[in-house]
């Protein structure tokens, strides 16, 4: 018995042969069992021979899927999640560290969708993060952070050494060429002569000019040998943040992106001393009175109302210049 079928015309999408409906492949199976070989059937519904192969062999329809292909970031997830964590939900800097350390160059979308599991962690523990506020005069948080902008007609980069009571969230600002021992040591004593007094603690990351080794795990510490003299002689606690969990640190963590946001975003100035003056105007000015978004107070009035009382005096420890290359008399 010879089988009339009207021949289908080929159709394609973009260059490629459009897939098979069901009732396509139900009239390959008839022409198939009619006798017609493979090239004929293929000829008639304008398709290749080896989808007629395909659908002969299955018996019927089979939904197409698409093959499996390792991302460019298979085996990854670890360190990605790590580095997530490293760099508090920037995926951009995870991708310079991508290609930095595993030659690997990849879009900003294709990081995004490999880390987007990880985000909504590192979002939801911020969320549940329950808020840990300090007694007056407890704990001073200390770091730095570096921008480039105008100075003398130039573009300079400077270092900012931030450092904010962590009652009152009264903040001192300091301005240095590095981030040296030197640097750190004069911003410390800087923020104890500004404040007037000094902290039972020291809140710090993990800087290399303060601490040598931290263990995430375990959580042992190992500071510098000369910063811990420099605690001993200021009689001050020094505690480190755990790696890569700066939200234990973000009073600080967020006063260092308020004085770039806030204090000297679109500034430029004549010199360095002028950058100077203008960050104390700004302390005095804008920093100190402003109703801080955590608190509902000026960081001033709180200050001056609990905290100053509570700040350890001065007249104790003398200050001994950190460029001079000598230890703190009590650490020898």
């Amino acid at each position: 018995m010879e089988v009339v079928v009207q021949a289908l015309p080929i159709s394609e999408t973009m260059g490629r042969q459009v897939m098979q409906t069901p009732e396509d492949v139900a009239l390959m199976l008839r022409l198939k069992a009619a006798g017609l070989g493979i090239k004929k059937i293929a000829e008639r519904m304008g398709c290749s021979k080896n989808t007629v192969r395909r659908y002969v062999r299955s018996g019927g329809y089979v939904a197409y899927k698409r093959p499996e292909r390792n991302s460019a970031l298979h085996g990854l997830s670890p360190w990605l999640n790590e580095r997530l964590q490293r760099h508090r939900g920037n995926a951009d800097v995870v991708r310079q560290d991508l290609e930095r350390e595993h030659g690997l160059r990849v879009s900003l979308r294709t990081v995004e969708r490999a880390v987007a599991p990880f985000r909504r962690e590192l979002l939801a523990a911020e969320v549940a993060t329950i808020r840990f506020e300090t007694a007056p005069g407890e704990q001073l948080q200390i770091d730095f952070g570096e921008t480039t902008m105008p100075i003398a007609g130039e573009r300079v980069r400077v270092h900012l050494f931030v450092a904010t009571l962590g009652y009152s969230r009264r903040p001192y600002v300091a301005v240095f060429s590095h981030e040296r021992q030197s640097a750190w040591w004069s911003g410390i004593e800087g923020a104890f002569h500004h404040f007037g007094g000094r902290t039972r603690e020291l809140l710090i990351d993990n800087a290399k000019p303060l601490v040598t080794f931290h263990d995430a795990q375990t959580r042992e510490v190992r500071f510098n040998e000369r910063f811990h003299a420099f605690c001993r002689y200021w009689d001050v606690l020094a505690k480190a943040c755990a790696p890569y969990r700066a939200r234990t640190k973000g009073k600080d963590e967020r006063g260092v992106g308020y004085v770039k946001r806030n204090a000297i975003a679109g500034h430029a100035f004549e010199s360095l001393a002028a950058l100077e003056a203008h960050l104390a105007w700004w302390m005095r000015e804008v920093a100190d009175v402003r109703i801080h978004g955590t608190t509902g107070e000026p960081p001033i009035e709180r200050f001056n109302a609990k905290e100053a009382a509570a700040l350890r005096p001065l007249e104790g420890p003398q200050h001994v210049s950190a460029d001079s290359g000598m230890c703190p008399p009590c650490a020898c």
